[in-house]
């Protein structure tokens, strides 16, 4: 079994835009997966994919991935998935020893940009950048699968 072990925080700036590798976007949507998973389809650049990741909240989450060919991604993101599909673009930026994965979203979700970083485990120490601010990693509304449902617009402050 695979587990994902992700934190997720709110960028406070763009400085770590200096230090970021040049940008992938990314178009992704939902399948009905149930109350127990989700499960994802991604048009990234040229290659696409297939997850299925489990409903629980948390850093952690049981999650499986499978390269797809890109023509059925592109079908199964305008005939089967829920709308709006998720838009944005991912930048990777290396900061003391980790990799972390900054996304801006556009379409209803743009002005959203949060930071990811993908841990071995739940406890292990990391430095944050100055530009990474406030963790959501335990609020569902910043989940991409939630985002569907809803987008960034609607939010109120």
């Amino acid at each position: 079994m695979a587990t994902e072990i992700e934190r997720k925080f709110l960028i406070l700036n763009d400085d770590w835009r200096r230090q970021a590798a040049a940008g992938i976007f990314m178009r992704q949507g939902y399948l009905s997966g149930g109350e127990q998973s989700s499960i994802r389809v991604r048009l990234q650049g040229e290659q696409a994919f297939l997850n299925i990741k489990s409903a629980t909240l948390g850093v952690s989450r049981r999650e499986y991935e499978y390269a797809i060919p890109v023509v059925d991604a592109g079908e199964l993101l305008d005939h089967f998935c829920d709308g709006p599909l998720i838009e944005k673009t991912r930048y990777e930026v290396a900061y003391a020893g980790h990799v972390w994965e900054v996304d801006v979203f556009e379409g209803d979700n743009a002005g959203l940009v949060v930071a990811e970083i993908e841990l071995d485990s739940e406890d292990e120490v990391f430095e944050k950048p100055t530009w990474a601010g406030v963790e959501v990693s335990h609020d569902p509304r910043y989940y991409n699968v939630c985002l569907v449902k809803h987008p960034y617009k609607d939010w109120r402050p």
